[in-house]
């Protein structure tokens, strides 16, 4: 298991156990766990995420702390897009949609004014990072 995953494997643990709340680094963040099925491996993954919520409109962010490529959670969302979350005790199924355009600047800029080590990852890449809606169904 690679450290990336060893790490995963610990919030994870760590976010089921105490219904969606997390310490270290992503204290007091809004946590969610994405599950996401590989584009070209078609196992099941989960990842935890920061996320933004605006009523009951939630939204993810590819930002990859300023990597230059994308992460691989991402391109699986794009792939296979109706897939299911965990926010708090609560799991329900949801559709991904990447945003464009001005929707996707105004909640990059929502994210940013929030938490700004986003806007850190976006000075860091010349890549746009993606924001990624899940729509509950």
């Amino acid at each position: 298991m690679s450290e990336a995953q060893d790490w995963n494997t610990t919030v994870i643990k760590e976010f089921r156990e105490n219904e969606g709340k997390v310490g270290g680094m992503f204290e007091g963040a809004p946590m969610i766990l994405v599950h996401h099925t590989g584009a070209k491996s078609g196992n099941e993954r989960v990842t935890p995420l920061v996320y933004f919520r605006e009523s009951e409109r939630i939204f993810i962010f590819a930002s990859k702390g300023g990597a230059s490529e994308n992460p691989a959670w991402f391109h699986n969302l794009v792939a296979n897009p109706k897939t299911r979350v965990e926010v708090g005790a609560e799991t329900f199924e949801v559709i991904a949609r990447v945003l464009e355009g001005a929707e996707r600047d105004e909640y990059y800029a929502k994210q940013a004014a929030l938490m700004p080590n986003f806007a850190d990852y976006a000075s860091k890449t010349t890549r746009t990072i993606p924001v990624i809606e899940l729509e509950r169904v």
